[in-house]
């Protein structure tokens, strides 16, 4: 699948599930972010995190988020991963951009994944 990444679509199915009119098993939410369980888990814990505002990728998101959505997004991971349980052993951060990177959906968003060793990266 090939991501235009200058270009949000609001059909993509984060912007579905923000709408509600695809369900999701939150597990938490404020103002400006939406997190909730991965539907397809590559680990025991995978929690996906994504800004309420369209945004393709990281670069758009840090380019013109306001500093409040910044600071929300980042928060929000931290106590997402505290919430999971994931603090004491640890946990990856990912982020696709684009094509190469296998971003699937053109939603900004961050996996939160952990509950097992997960491995090298590279």
């Amino acid at each position: 699948m090939s991501i235009n990444i200058s270009k949000y679509d609001p059909q993509n199915i984060f912007a579905k599930i923000l709408r509600k009119e695809i369900p999701c098993k939150a597990i938490y939410e404020n103002d400006f972010v939406l997190a909730f369980h991965d539907i397809a888990p590559q680990a025991p814990v995978h929690a996906l995190v994504i800004p309420k505002n369209p945004y393709t990728c990281y670069s758009d998101f840090a380019q013109r988020a306001a500093p409040e959505e910044l600071v929300a997004f980042t928060k929000a991971i931290a106590h997402v991963a505290k919430e999971l349980g994931l603090e004491d052993n640890g946990y990856r951060l990912v982020s696709n951009t684009g094509r190469d990177s296998g971003q699937e959906v053109p939603h900004f968003h961050f996996h939160i994944m952990g509950g097992r060793q997960m491995g090298f990266m590279g």
